[in-house]
């Protein structure tokens, strides 16, 4: 029962940071013809947009994809809840390292996450 709960987190998870990301570069491309957008393009921050934009996709469908995986072993449910977090906090840090330089050093919290789920993906 829990591994469906789970399941259903993870395809509106996804879906929901799929239209998010077509929405937020939508909201960002607007100002992109601009050279000097955020500092230019090859800028870290705007480098961080794109990325955590391309996050948002990304890891959206991931979750898509692990939703339609068929149910399996006992290490689905934390497998589920680890790309529900990774999915997360992946584009919050992109974004948030876009707005204060600092916020990098927390990376590793949600690649720590991604591999922990691929992991226990591979585990099954």
């Amino acid at each position: 029962m829990l591994a469906a709960i789970t399941h259903l987190l993870n395809w509106k998870l996804g879906w929901s940071l799929i239209l998010a990301g077509f929405l937020s570069g939508a909201a960002i491309g607007v100002m992109f013809h601009r050279e000097d957008f955020l500092g230019g393009y090859a800028s870290f921050p705007r480098r961080m947009l794109r990325l955590g934009h391309i996050a948002l996709i990304a890891l959206g469908l991931l979750n898509v994809v692990f939703a339609i995986t068929p149910l399996m072993g006992t290490t689905h449910t934390p497998a589920a809840v680890c790309f529900a977090a990774g999915a997360v906090l992946m584009p919050l840090l992109c974004f948030l390292t876009a707005w204060r330089s600092g916020f990098r050093r927390l990376f590793f919290v949600p690649v720590v996450t991604l591999v922990a789920a691929a992991t226990l993906m591979l585990m099954e």
